[in-house]
């Protein structure tokens, strides 16, 4: 058998070497923001690894003269996430985050446990889990381009506190009546892009998208790997042949010089630039930015500048190994857009064909949430996910701080886990000491100023595209909890699953068990099955022999 050898020449601390299938955890090297999957210890100084691309488990002759099992290299890095805490009221009256419209991480995840392998947990946002799947939501009314809703029920995996679900449901629009495009694909073609779920599936992905193109709109493709292309100008949508068959043309080989693509494709997108229409570049990468400007504040300054042009950015990540989910969340985030983690042909026509309205038009910009609690009906709350969204409370009248943005159709949900007044002993709440003579719930059940059957107040603040004002929308939300509806009981039981998965202190009772029982019995309709596949992962996930109180 024959296979690339390569031997290390660098330090212990400059690679890290993994198997696909092993137990992600720290490596002792990785920076204290970050967490890097790795699961197999490195080789020592002078040992031969494998570094070709191989099937999980291939057995081959290793160093010693034994059989042994090649263990592929994973550069997958996620920032790490400590879940947000319990907080007092009396201390805390104020929640406040951006919102966020991704839904990378569940699709990433996904491709973990189809997989059989646990993902780690700093892959798992337990609000793109959630954001992922399709709800019922009012439609916003008159001129709002945006509408807001709420939910309150029982805690299922702590009966004693309630869960609270804010939703929003972003105005819907036609495709035949969304404005014209002027897209820019931005496509890796490096060597690293030269594997079936990466480049083929680019390929794949994109002609659907070509397919709903329309003649005001207008295409180019631009590629980087070593240096930057203008493999197609800037053609019109009614050109299907000649913008697929340079698709087709592409082939992957060299290394990545990202940045340098970005720059051209924007530059391309300017000089075609619609006042009235979507100028948007559209990125697909496994995230392996390793030649040129490819520090995460160089990138990110360069499309902060193209989106204030009024060019926006939407990331496809791709594959496997590569895949930077912090680096690619960060440069939708700045460019006004979003990002999406593509695993296969019928997540690309979710987002691209499905979803395309939300992927490609934004209805409203820095969109921000703060949610006001009463302290005679709340002593404590959780943000259930949101951890690197959240904000300073002058942040939210502050229209100068950057928030996300929400597309054509988009839904976005947040739940709050809340301790009522009166419930005790079952949290340990932030910022309060344990006091000698008085309850904690007593102490922060003053009366409150506004609506005494009122548990918290919603205010939301939004700007119009191409506007620099904000305008404000606001919600009450009633204290007394209902039967759950269809919709709140499947979310909640992928909020549990997303718990047990980070296995976190929070998770309470819940367990695989639990999170099926309510997830089969709220399927509804499931146009699409995605709830159907919800069902299969945990499945999965609980197979793999992984139980509510393992600790990684």
């Amino acid at each position: 058998m024959s296979f690339t050898m390569a031997r290390t020449t660098m330090s212990l601390s400059q690679t890290v070497v993994t198997a696909e299938r092993s137990r992600p955890e720290r490596a002792s090297n990785a920076p204290a923001s970050i967490a890097t999957v790795a699961g197999a210890p490195p080789a020592p100084m002078g040992r031969i690894v494998a570094v070709r691309p191989i099937n999980s488990g291939e057995r081959v002759a290793a160093d010693n003269g034994k059989a042994g099992t090649i263990r592929r290299m994973n550069r997958e890095q996620y920032d790490r996430i400590e879940d947000n805490p319990f907080l007092g009221v009396k201390n805390n009256p104020l929640s406040t985050f951006s919102i966020d419209v991704d839904r990378a991480s569940y699709t990433n995840v996904r491709r973990f446990l189809q997989g059989s392998t646990r993902p780690p947990k700093d892959a798992v946002r337990i609000e793109e889990f959630i954001n992922y799947f399709p709800y019922q939501l009012p439609e916003p009314r008159g001129n709002d381009p945006v509408s807001i809703s709420s939910e309150v029920i029982a805690a299922p995996w702590q009966p004693q506190h309630k869960l609270v679900r804010v939703a929003l449901q972003a105005k819907r629009i036609e495709t035949a009546n969304l404005p014209p495009n002027n897209l820019v694909f931005l496509l890796d073609v490096s060597g690293s892009m030269n594997e079936w779920n990466k480049l083929p599936l680019v390929k794949q992905a994109l002609r659907l998208l070509v397919d709903q193109l329309r003649p005001q709109d207008r295409v180019a493709i631009v590629t980087y790997a070593g240096a930057a292309g203008l493999v197609l100008p800037s053609t019109s949508g009614d050109e299907k042949v000649r913008i697929l068959s340079a698709l087709d043309r592409l082939e992957a080989g060299g290394s990545t010089a990202g940045g340098a693509g970005i720059d051209l494709a924007y530059r391309t997108a300017r000089e075609h630039f619609l006042p009235n229409g979507n100028n948007r570049v559209i990125l697909a990468t496994d995230g392996d930015f390793n030649v040129g400007p490819s520090s995460d504040s160089e990138l990110e300054r360069m499309v902060e500048q193209r989106r204030r042009e009024g060019t926006y950015l939407t990331v496809l990540g791709f594959g496997t190994g590569n895949y930077q989910a912090s680096k690619m969340e960060k440069l939708a985030k700045v460019g006004n857009g979003n990002a999406a983690y593509v695993d296969n042909i019928s997540e690309a026509r979710k987002v691209l064909v499905e979803e395309m309205g939300a992927t490609l038009l934004t209805v409203a910009n820095d969109v921000k949430l703060q949610v006001e609690f009463n302290p005679a009906a709340v002593q404590a709350y959780r943000l259930i996910g949101y951890e690197n969204r959240l904000l300073a409370t002058e942040d939210f009248n502050d229209d100068t701080k950057d928030a996300g943005d929400i597309g054509a159709g988009h839904q976005v949900t947040a739940l709050y886990e809340v301790v009522p007044v009166g419930v005790r002993g079952t949290v340990n709440i932030r910022g309060i000491d344990s006091l000698r003579y008085v309850t904690p719930d007593r102490s922060m059940g003053a009366p409150a100023s506004g609506g005494a059957d009122e548990l918290l107040f919603v205010k939301l603040r939004y700007k119009r595209p191409g506007q620099s004002t904000s305008q404000l929308m606001s919600h009450a939300v009633p204290s007394r909890t209902v039967r759950a509806s269809q919709d709140m009981r499947f979310v909640s039981a992928v909020a549990s699953f997303g718990m047990l998965l980070r296995d976190s202190e929070y998770k309470g009772n819940s367990s695989a068990a639990q999170v099926l029982e309510q997830a089969r019995a709220a399927l509804g309709e499931d146009i699409g099955g995605y709830r159907a596949e919800f069902v299969q992962l945990v499945e999965r996930w609980r197979a793999l022999g992984v139980t509510a109180g393992e600790r990684r």
